[in-house]
């Protein structure tokens, strides 16, 4: 049965009410692909002159927050297959807007399938996945509940819906354990009849797994990331995905500041109270696993202060902003997005050029977060 059904006048009509912000995504499509669209993310009935997208179930528009002029996400889905994350990562993103407090979706499965359902029913052209963004798909809650491994089986029902299929994680070690390389395996290669068939034998891989491993020292994850496994986990569920021929990017993500924070008088990460998250020999034992295993490319970016929801910053991110002053000086702060920030020429010049240097010195490519984004097809 169709499900809040319009007709393609009516959706046509949506799409004139699009939000300039977001009109870049209807534009320059043909007009069965605009109202696919127009049906799915947009609000049938609402009475607002202007609309947004929105998909109130799981199958999601990447960010209805973001300004596309500022952050072109395009036509993307992101599922967060969770809601809230047990790693408890002092400096995670995702803590200004999720719980804190990790738990499954009530009707999770049910819902996903709806979503699936009206992707097919309105005809929606193929687009990139990603799972999942606020949230780690392979948490504790996975050996419980399988929502993620579900997921990926409801993507492969319906896969000339999907582009590239990617699934960042802190956990690549559970999806060897528990027997997930089969399904990685189908999800890798489109079917002929796909419109990226070609494609994905030649330039980008069906499927992608992005691995989180910010840091090489154990005193340095235990420090930031206090819930999340090991680093020693890790590198064995990294090594075991690339021995199955599993596509992997790394995040080396976020890069933090190094010692020395100031030259006269001289202070380290230490005095401030502060573990050191990684020495330029940390990131060049990273780097060189990283082309080991024979990564697509790393992603990076430079940690920030989130402002938690409803609660009080962490001692250590509280110290940490304190310290953030004191790197940018005389230069403040930047507050955006809900986070404090550095400012950009002192990540650039500190923090992210020294980094860069040494993924040129082993010959690995290396994005920023949103380029390696809006660069997956």
């Amino acid at each position: 049965m169709k499900r809040n059904y319009i007709s393609p006048d009516e959706a046509l009509l949506l799409v004139d009410k699009v939000d300039s912000r977001f009109k870049p995504v209807w534009e320059h499509r043909s007009r069965d692909h605009q109202i696919a669209l127009a049906r799915y993310f947009l609000p049938h009935n609402s009475q607002k002159p202007v609309l947004g997208p929105t998909r109130p179930r799981i199958v999601k528009w990447y960010c209805p927050f973001a300004d596309q002029m500022d952050f072109p996400s395009g036509h993307r889905y992101c599922i967060n297959v969770y809601t809230g994350c047990d790693h408890q990562c002092v400096y995670c993103y995702a803590a200004g807007y999720e719980p804190e407090k990790a738990s499954a979706k009530a009707n999770f499965e049910k819902l996903i399938r709806k979503d699936m359902d009206d992707l097919e029913i309105f005809d929606v052209p193929p687009a990139p996945v990603h799972l999942s963004n606020s949230t780690d798909p392979f948490q504790p809650l996975e050996k419980r509940f399988g929502h993620t491994r579900y997921t990926l089986e409801q993507i492969l029902e319906h896969r000339r819906r999907f582009t590239t299929v990617t699934l960042l994680t802190k956990n690549p070690l559970l999806p060897v354990q528990f027997g997930y390389i089969e399904l990685f395996k189908a999800l890798l290669d489109h079917q002929p009849d796909h419109s990226m068939y070609k494609d994905s034998r030649r330039h980008w891989p069906g499927f992608v797994i992005e691995v989180s491993l910010a840091f090489w020292q154990e005193t340095a994850r235990i420090a930031y990331e206090p819930g999340a496994p090991t680093v020693k986990q890790r590198i064995e569920g990294i090594r075991a995905l690339h021995r199955a021929g599993i596509p992997l990017v790394l995040r080396i993500d976020p890069l933090f500041p190094r010692s020395p924070i100031t030259a006269n008088p001289i202070k380290n990460m230490a005095d401030f109270g502060l573990p050191e998250a990684h020495t330029l020999e940390d990131l060049d034992n990273l780097i060189s696993f990283a082309k080991e295993v024979d990564v697509k490319h790393i992603v990076y970016s430079a940690a920030k202060i989130t402002q938690p929801r409803y609660r009080k910053l962490s001692k250590i991110m509280a110290t940490l902003k304190k310290l953030y002053q004191v790197y940018a000086a005389p230069e403040k702060l930047i507050w955006q997005g809900g986070s404090s920030r550095l400012p950009f020429d002192v990540i650039n010049q500190r923090i992210v050029n020294p980094f860069l240097e040494i993924c040129h010195k082993h010959g690995v490519k290396a994005k920023f977060c949103k380029q390696n984004l809006i660069e997956t097809p």
